[in-house]
């Protein structure tokens, strides 16, 4: 064949197959990908680790069209390892959200990054400033420190009659917010801390602020700190004698930290949440909560529940037919959900989840009761 009748035929080729890819041939779908981010190690371990499983159930349930990819990245407690972690996953084609890690530090640090790129994040962070700062891309799916430490709060004075409160805290990010909402909260109801202090998350000795506690005269003891932390301050409580309630932050609620005690120091504990999924209540609950065990041999918590109803969420846009980040951004942001925690929808900043609820033990196991909810506590129409 002469080189002039060769090109000629290669010519022809190329454009065969130009005219088939424009006729409407089928082409290969791209695959969609949610990247799964989440402390794993370091002092949130445990809250991370329910993050993770109830991300990777929903994923796990997606449907199979289109195909939907994802990988666990460990952000420990530094939020530079979030930032190379949110590097890597979106580094990659066909990302239309990113599970992001419930640490308000590494939240605060990855949403100008996420807004760089233009990909929703989708987190369980308490951290009230995160949906504060004019992101598009924060979707919160558990109740912020607006709505828990509102009922917090409610429930110290209206159940249990409180006039002279306690908080301790815990320094972080987390633990500062919390603290903020929580002492305003109780402030706006009468009832005004007499002692108020911070702990780091390395202290093991809480004697000292117990002590100090004890001799201001609380009636009442409201934390808000991490998991270790909380069993250790209510553990040295009961050790040392102080006999008073004792109302927790949402790490109490988890069985992963009822674990780290005994029934008998639980009782009078109580706890604000978004959800308690051991408590059961419904058969949907029941049946996650059949399917969480079997997938992690290990009990869910709210934290579990929060993000599995926010990737279902999300994956509840894709089905709808968002294809890509701004349409899964626009989707979230435009509907409600009814997951099986609560029905979720944007307050116009990315707060997701308005109900909560405060749970208690009774000291006879670790099962707690949902002693109180808390439904739409800030009203969002």
């Amino acid at each position: 064949m002469s080189m002039k009748r060769r090109n000629t035929a290669i010519a022809a080729t190329i454009l065969t197959l130009a005219a088939a890819s424009s006729s409407g041939a089928p082409a290969l779908a791209e695959e969609l990908r949610i990247p799964v981010l989440v402390p794993l190690t370091g002092f949130l371990s445990l809250e991370g680790t329910s993050q993770r499983n109830g991300a990777e159930l929903a994923l796990r349930e997606a449907a199979a069209d289109p195909a939907i990819s994802y990988n666990v990245s460990d952000t420990a407690t530094s939020p530079e390892i979030a930032v190379n972690a949110f590097a890597r996953a979106t580094d990659e084609a066909g990302v239309v959200a990113v599970v992001a890690p419930m640490l308000g530090t590494q939240m605060l640090a990855l949403i100008p990054l996420a807004d760089t790129a233009g990909v929703p994040l989708l987190t369980v962070s308490g951290t009230a400033k995160i949906t504060e700062l004019g992101s598009a891309n924060v979707f919160r799916f558990f109740p912020g420190d607006r709505v828990v430490k509102a009922a917090q709060a409610r429930y110290a004075v209206e159940k249990l009659g409180a006039k002279r409160p306690a908080i301790v805290y815990q320094t972080t990010a987390y633990g500062q917010s919390g603290h903020a909402e929580l002492a305003a909260n109780m402030k706006d109801l009468g009832a005004g801390p007499v002692f108020e202090e911070g702990i780091d998350v390395k202290v093991k000795d809480m004697l000292p602020v117990l002590s100090k506690v004890q001799a201001a005269g609380a009636d009442i003891l409201l934390l808000h700190l991490h998991a270790g932390s909380t069993a250790l301050v209510i553990r040295q409580a009961r050790a040392m004698g102080l006999d008073i309630p004792i109302v927790a932050g949402s790490a109490m609620h988890q069985p992963s930290t009822a674990a780290l005690l005994e029934p008998a120091e639980l009782k009078g504990v109580c706890a604000e949440s978004g959800s308690s999924p051991i408590s059961g209540g419904s058969p949907a609950m029941d049946d996650f909560l059949a399917r969480y065990r079997t997938a992690f041999n290990s009990e869910p918590d709210a934290f579990a529940l929060g993000q599995y109803d926010g990737v279902k969420m999300t994956l509840a846009a894709i089905a709808a037919g968002a294809r890509d980040a701004d349409a899964v951004r626009n989707w979230l942001a435009m509907h409600a959900y009814d997951g099986l925690a609560m029905r979720y929808r944007s307050d116009g900043k990315g707060n997701m989840a308005h109900d909560a609820v405060i749970l208690c033990y009774d000291g006879a196991d670790r099962t707690p009761r949902i002693d109180a909810r808390y439904e739409n506590v800030t009203g969002v129409d």
